[in-house]
């Protein structure tokens, strides 16, 4: 997928709380198989039999097999149309159910926090948070940073603030759904 000349998203349009959904897709069974082969080829990832005689009951995705798909849906939902620059890291990652070949997975985008950016003027970093689900059931989380374009930017970057505490890693609670 190709940028738009003209980015839609910048810093200023990320305010903490903002909620994108990022869609869905099917679970490809060959994809999930060659991502295996070629980068985590363990058994439960690629040997069909000892998964099927195993407690998965079948082939598993790599849970990096996963985090690609979810950067893909972000990708195609938000960084497409965004003013955006590199990401600094993230600070979790955390699989809680195993993915199938078939499941149809659903994700989103929270922002948790955004403040201007340490290492330029001219950006912005935004706190993120991703959610991937399986029906109701969560299967990988992780927080992370972006920075993003400023539409006005600062003279001089303003001195490291705190970062701000990380969400919990799991289902969302009460006070996390809104």
């Amino acid at each position: 997928m190709s940028s738009p000349l003209e980015p839609e998203i910048y810093f200023e349009d990320l305010p903490p709380g903002q909620v994108f959904e990022l869609g869905t897709l099917v679970v490809d069974e060959a994809e999930m198989v060659a991502f295996a082969e070629r980068f985590d080829p363990q058994w439960y990832h690629v040997d069909r039999t000892r998964a099927e005689a195993s407690t998965w009951g079948r082939l598993i995705a790599s849970g990096f097999f996963t985090v690609s798909a979810l950067m893909r849906m972000y990708v195609d939902a938000v960084l497409v149309r965004a003013a955006a620059d590199t990401s600094p890291g993230m600070e979790n990652l955390r699989w809680f159910a195993p993915v199938y070949a078939g499941d149809e997975l659903s994700a989103s985008l929270t922002v948790t926090d955004a403040q201007p950016s340490t290492r330029s003027g001219e950006l912005g970093t935004v706190f993120l948070q991703w959610q991937m689900h399986r029906g109701p059931q969560l299967v990988l989380q992780m927080n992370g940073r972006g920075w993003f374009v400023r539409r006005n930017p600062l003279a001089t970057p303003t001195p490291p603030p705190a970062p701000p505490p990380l969400p919990p890693l799991g289902p969302p609670t009460a006070e996390h759904t809104g």
